[in-house]
């Protein structure tokens, strides 16, 4: 009898759904307050979760969640990369 492995979930912070890691995108704040997506999800640094979705990104941008989670300026560049993100991934 063989065991399947248990896969790890996450808190999207704008739908507050938990879904597996691999559905969402990481978002990272470091110690030297520098933000930026983190592709390998492994990256050190207070992570916030994103769904792969455009609305989902665009109501983050709007609400300033990821500054509220990663308590830092998210830059504009992040969420135009996010959206890129999530097209490239459409297509």
């Amino acid at each position: 009898m063989s065991r399947s492995k248990k896969q790890p979930l996450r808190k999207c912070v704008v739908t507050q759904e938990m879904l597996p890691k691999k559905q969402l995108i990481r978002v990272v704040r470091n110690k030297e307050g520098e933000v930026f997506v983190d592709d390998t999800g492994k990256k050190n640094g207070r992570g916030a979760y994103l769904s792969r979705d455009l609305e989902v990104i665009e109501k983050a941008e709007k609400e300033h969640l990821l500054n509220r989670h990663l308590n830092a300026r998210v830059d504009d560049s992040i969420y135009e990369e996010l959206k890129s993100k999530v097209k490239a991934q459409k297509s």
